[in-house]
């Protein structure tokens, strides 16, 4: 029995080294969240516009590629990425944004100082839909194919290498 008590360390160790050994693999991107939407159905929700001409939910994203893009007016990372969704808007594609945890005049506000590339914009004030989209932090972007389902989720700002390294192509292979 004393014998088994002093290996206890030395197994105690190994569990460890494993733990951190399988952790630090390589090609593993420490920056990466993973996201469990991805090749599932978008959650179902239904969300008042900013707008204030009805709701937007799930059911509307069906029949062609759409990007969701969860921002903020108190998001700084929001600002970066506004130049790469407006370029992205500016070529056709369809962008929705939902102001997660915000007041409707100051997203209104940051729309109008960093430009609006959104066709529709929701509101989530109290922040239970991006809940369900596993949302990290704001501003988080998933691209949705025609039939509803996540194919790709960016964590942080689509910046412009993010829009052409990923996001593009991600886009070429829905169409």
């Amino acid at each position: 029995m004393r014998r088994a008590f002093y290996l206890l360390p030395v197994l105690l160790f190994l569990v460890l080294a494993g733990y951190f050994g399988l952790a630090l693999r390589p090609n593993r991107d420490p920056h990466e969240l993973p996201s469990a939407l991805i090749d599932k159905e978008a959650p179902d929700f239904q969300l008042a516009t900013l707008q204030g001409d009805g709701s937007l939910a799930r059911d509307g994203l069906k029949g062609q590629p759409v990007l969701i893009n969860f921002f903020a007016s108190w998001c700084v990372p929001c600002i970066i990425e506004a130049p790469a969704l407006m370029a992205l808007s500016r070529e056709g594609f369809p962008i929705w944004g939902v102001a997660y945890k915000d007041k409707p005049d100051a997203a209104r506000t940051f729309l109008a100082r960093n430009g609006n590339p959104y066709q529709r914009i929701a509101m989530d004030a109290p922040g239970r839909v991006a809940i369900e989209w596993g949302l990290y932090g704001v501003p988080e972007s998933y691209l949705l194919d025609g039939d509803g389902v996540v194919r790709w989720r960016q964590a942080g700002p689509v910046t412009p290498e993010v829009l052409d390294r990923e996001l593009r192509p991600a886009l070429r292979s829905l169409v």
